[in-house]
């Protein structure tokens, strides 16, 4: 194995690693902001931010699929 084929597996991993934990750092930020839109409402019934927010991270993975 030559040094170049080297350094392409090392950089799809690397590019694998970013891709993948930029996809986790979304999710958490779209479930933020849906925690943080929910307490706006005033006709929202959710009133405890865990169950919040276990709604919302149900609610983005149903609409991501």
């Amino acid at each position: 194995m030559t040094i170049k084929n080297g350094l392409i597996i090392i950089f799809i991993i690397i590019g694998l690693y970013v891709v993948l934990d930029m996809r986790d750092h979304n999710f958490k930020r779209a479930v933020d902001a849906c925690v943080a839109g929910s307490q706006k409402l005033s006709e929202t019934k959710i009133t405890d931010l865990n169950e919040a927010k276990k709604f919302c991270e149900d609610q983005i993975r149903k609409n991501n699929e």
